[in-house]
């Protein structure tokens, strides 16, 4: 394995929590999904022994909590054994699925071997236009899975990625929410890294709509209290701030990819000269500490202006690097969805023809591009 000298600068903290992409493989085909627009084949993932290792390499490193995710990770048919194997390091589990092909079996065997909760993704509250936004029909396995995660104990989260075509639904998304019995929902603005950015211009809401939904958060929250935990994850393109990427570069978490390739973000994949790291071929505690890819943006010192001289630098940190990329080729320049970035008038520009635009989103001749599954269709276990 390679020597790396060590970056000068303080020791970092070490992450707490790990994203597991234990797959890309996924029966769903949402237009926002994340993952890169080339899909890592079921013949180039780690092996069990492999995410074995990383967990128990990931519980040394200082991790306590890990989300098992994809794709879709009941895919894989050695999921009981991976999720054994983090509760063996003392790693708390979160199963992040679809909730396709989740059977109370496949679900009695996970809770034995020390899974501890389950977010469930949901596109929308009525079904008709839950499975068009899925790519099939997928609504009532999703209510199903919610049932059955509840019967079992565990505690249930809802994550709905909002976007154009479920915004002005929000008060029947937590009315679900609550029908479902689920502890917490997520409401995630859309992200727009791979399959997202390519959908961008069927995706991107109105001024109008993200100001009645933020609205309609606090409405619910007040009416809900305890009884719900409302989680609104801010737009980037609307306000003229900058949020940090991942509370930072490289600063509480990390994502293992598929093929075993460590990134300090999800979306990392898409910054082409990272030079990405893989737990194939380095411990994991040099990638945290030492490798290139994790050190380049972290903390402050790699700034330019005007985020060097910002007193928001140690706040925001400049943004996201990977939407930084995204919009202007350079992973180092502040996030445009800063008001003080000198490319801040892309973002007005894409808020502005999403307002003046389509309001369907698409043309009517053809959908906008879905993401591919990858490998096997079928779902083991159930």
């Amino acid at each position: 394995m390679a020597a790396v000298s060590a970056p000068s600068g303080p020791r970092p903290d070490p992450p707490w929590a790990l994203l597991a992409e234990l797959t890309h493989g996924c029966p769903l085909h949402c237009t926002y999904c994340s993952n890169p627009l080339e899909l890592i084949d079921r013949k180039a993932e780690l092996t069990t022994e492999q995410w074995q290792d990383v967990l128990r390499q990931a519980a040394d490193l200082g991790v306590v909590s890990a989300h098992l995710s994809g794709g879709e990770p009941l895919y894989r048919s050695d999921l009981v054994a991976i999720v054994a194997a983090a509760a063996d390091a003392g790693i708390h589990t979160q199963l992040v699925t679809s909730g396709v092909g989740l059977g109370r079996e496949r679900l009695d065997r996970l809770v034995d071997a020390g899974l501890r909760s389950v977010q469930l993704s949901v596109q929308h509250a009525a079904a008709p236009a839950s499975d068009r936004i899925a790519g099939r029909r997928s609504f009532a396995a999703k209510e199903r899975a919610a049932a059955l995660v509840r019967d079992a104990g565990l505690p249930l989260g809802v994550n709905v990625v909002l976007h154009r075509h479920n915004l002005d639904a929000l008060d029947a998304l937590i009315d679900l929410a609550v029908a479902w019995r689920a502890d917490r929902i997520e409401l995630a603005n859309t992200q727009f890294y791979g399959w997202a950015l390519l959908n961008r211009t069927a995706l991107l809401p109105t001024r109008a709509q993200v100001a009645r939904a933020e609205r309609t958060v606090r409405r619910r929250r007040a009416q809900l209290g305890d009884a719900l935990d409302v989680v609104w994850v801010v737009p980037d393109h609307f306000d003229g701030n900058a949020k940090p990427c991942m509370g930072g570069w490289g600063a509480v978490s990390l994502t293992v990819a598929p093929d075993g390739t460590a990134l300090p973000c999800p979306a990392a994949a898409s910054i082409t000269g990272l030079a990405a790291p893989s737990v194939r071929d380095h411990p994991l505690s040099w990638i945290w500490y030492h490798s290139p890819a994790f050190t380049r943006y972290r903390g402050t010192d790699w700034m330019r202006d005007p985020c060097r001289s910002c007193d928001r630098r140690e706040v925001d940190f400049g943004g996201c690097r990977c939407q930084a990329f995204a919009l202007t080729g350079d992973a180092a320049a502040t996030d445009p969805a800063c008001r003080l970035s000198p490319d801040h008038g892309l973002v007005r520009d894409l808020v502005r023809a999403a307002a003046e635009g389509d309001p369907e989103g698409v043309g009517r001749a053809r959908g906008p591009a879905r993401r591919p599954s990858t490998g096997r269709r079928g779902v083991a276990g159930g």
